[in-house]
């Protein structure tokens, strides 16, 4: 892939005039240089342990032998199946990685219990399990550890040799007992930007992708990054992203380009930027998103190439984009924090993140027996007043600002109920608004903190569903549908509390199928 940056439009006139206070300022050599002082006096205590992303070639150069000594190892013993328990961006990149390199990691993302049950009844025989956690106490990836653990002993298997921890030094799980392997990560960088850190090599390694050309691919730019002059495409896109009235992002990969690099960056600029009621607002979807054919005022489009196009319409409103997926990664990386300064809010805190997790932790506690609003054949309606789904949907659209989004939260199986996504073209149609699609829980760990942090601009459609077989967590006091279903109502609480008035509807399937076809045709 060939490397480069165009921008038109808005977004070239939003470069044209910070362009010159970023190189002022020089903001470039400063990020290069670790500098935790560029985003303010508030942000520096967070900032002076979170910017080893910056150079992680000393630290990829000693693990990658490592990670290839054991993909050997585990191959020489027929262990070819590799299954990540990770979320976030401990998902998120080496998915990208393993897509673009064409080679196949199983990834455990999720608490919904068909899922994990799928993933950990399948060919254990030939398994080994990447366990990704940067506290170390993850409770999706610790459910999913005990889980896989249960299975390999049942299975008269010992988890001793299958299970490969990676972890920050000193974490919970950094201990070498009964596990294969345990890497460390560099504690100076945060989850969404772990992308070139173990939490992206080492999953990715042992599943075959080319981790040695990914990190060389990291340092084609790693010169042009740390400068302050007109060639550092991160300065650009970075001013890019900050054009001003227009928050929303959205992510278009074009053709065969970086396949689920919208997804990855659609995290790291959510979770970066959304936070004291600013952000940019990253929509992953496609070249024939029905946002793109009636472009809003406040929708800035950014297109991944594999190469640039020649001709392009240069008044329209755009940014196009062209790099080997390294080399992206370290852009992206290094623009997110540029937009982090230009908004004027620290991009490596998260502080809204937690809220949802400890909602989840009281339902789990003490669960909502909570009868529906209203029953429409195979969907239960929360949070409406409406006695039908087509109702429902209407009274949570109709609360949609002229410069809102939507947001799709569903915690369902991401596999198994992949139509559920046809729901984000169908509603962006109906709306003419941004909206963004979720599979929960993976996207509390990115986007929930736009959600809850970011402009007050959106609006919330869950969608859970009754298990027909659940799923125990060894030596937990709860299932992973318990899990799952406490994850959802507990963040659709705190989405709709007092503080945060976001509008949220809830709908649950007693009946997959039946519920997504109904949804799918009330939204059209």
């Amino acid at each position: 892939m060939e490397l480069g940056l165009v921008t038109s439009g808005e977004a070239l006139a939003s470069v044209d005039a910070l362009l010159p206070k970023l190189i002022e300022a020089k903001i470039g050599s400063r990020i290069a240089a670790q500098d935790p002082t560029i985003w303010g006096p508030e942000a520096e205590a967070e900032s002076a342990i979170r910017l080893g992303w910056v150079s992680p070639f000393e630290a990829a150069g000693k693990l990658i032998p490592q990670i290839l000594d054991l993909r050997d190892e585990l191959q020489e013993e027929g262990l070819t199946r590799i299954v990540l328990c990770g979320m976030g961006g401990s998902s998120l990149a080496p998915e990208v990685i393993t897509a673009h390199d064409e080679v196949e990691l199983v990834i455990c993302d999720t608490t919904d219990p068909s899922m994990v049950k799928q993933i950990v009844e399948t060919d254990l025989e030939h398994t080994v399990v990447v366990v990704a956690s940067k506290s170390g106490s993850t409770v999706e990836t610790d459910s999913q550890r005990r889980a896989f653990t249960a299975a390999f002993q049942a299975a008269g298997i010992d988890p001793a040799t299958r299970l490969v921890l990676v972890t920050d030094p000193g974490s919970p799980m950094d201990k070498p007992e009964g596990v294969r392997a345990v890497f460390n990560a560099d504690p100076n960088v945060g989850g969404r930007y772990s992308a070139l850190t173990a939490f992206g090599l080492v999953p990715s390694g042992l599943a075959g992708a080319d981790i040695e050309a990914l990190i060389e691919e990291s340092g084609l730019v790693n010169d042009v990054l740390a400068s302050d002059d007109e060639d550092n495409l991160a300065l650009h896109l970075g001013a890019a992203m900050a054009t001003a009235g227009r928050d929303k992002l959205l992510i278009a990969c074009v053709g065969d380009a970086l396949p689920g690099f919208g997804d990855w960056a659609e995290q790291l600029i959510a979770e970066s930027t959304g936070k004291e009621g600013k952000g940019v607002l990253p929509v992953a979807a496609h070249v024939d998103a029905p946002e793109l054919k009636n472009l809003a005022a406040d929708v800035l489009p950014l297109f991944v190439y594999d190469a640039l196009p020649e001709d392009f319409d240069e008044d329209a409103t755009a940014v196009h984009f062209s790099a080997p997926l390294g080399t992206a990664f370290m852009i992206f990386e290094y623009a997110t924090a540029v937009a982090g300064y230009l908004l004027g809010i620290s991009p490596f805190d998260q502080p809204d993140v937690e809220a949802a997790k400890i909602a989840a932790r009281s339902m789990l506690d003490a669960p909502a027996e909570t009868a529906p609003d209203a029953v429409d054949g195979p969907v239960e309606l929360y949070g409406t007043e409406a006695k039908t789904l087509d109702a429902a949907l209407e009274q949570l659209t109709a609360q949609l600002p002229a410069d809102g989004y939507l947001a799709i939260q569903a915690y369902l199986n991401r596999t198994a109920d992949q139509e559920l996504a046809a729901l984000r073209d169908l509603l962006a149609e109906k709306t003419g608004r941004p909206v963004t699609f979720g599979w929960g829980p993976r996207f509390l760990h990115s986007t929930g903190q736009y959600h809850k942090g970011g402009p007050a601009q959106g609006v919330f459609l869950q969608v859970t569903a009754d298990h027909k077989e659940d799923l125990e967590i060894p030596e937990r006091p709860y299932t992973f549908g318990g899990l799952i279903t406490a994850q959802a109502i507990g963040d659709g609480a705190v989405l709709a509390d007092a503080e945060h008035n976001r509008p949220v509807l809830r709908v649950n399937l007693t009946d997959r199928a039946a519920g997504i076809a109904a949804l799918i045709e009330a939204a059209k």
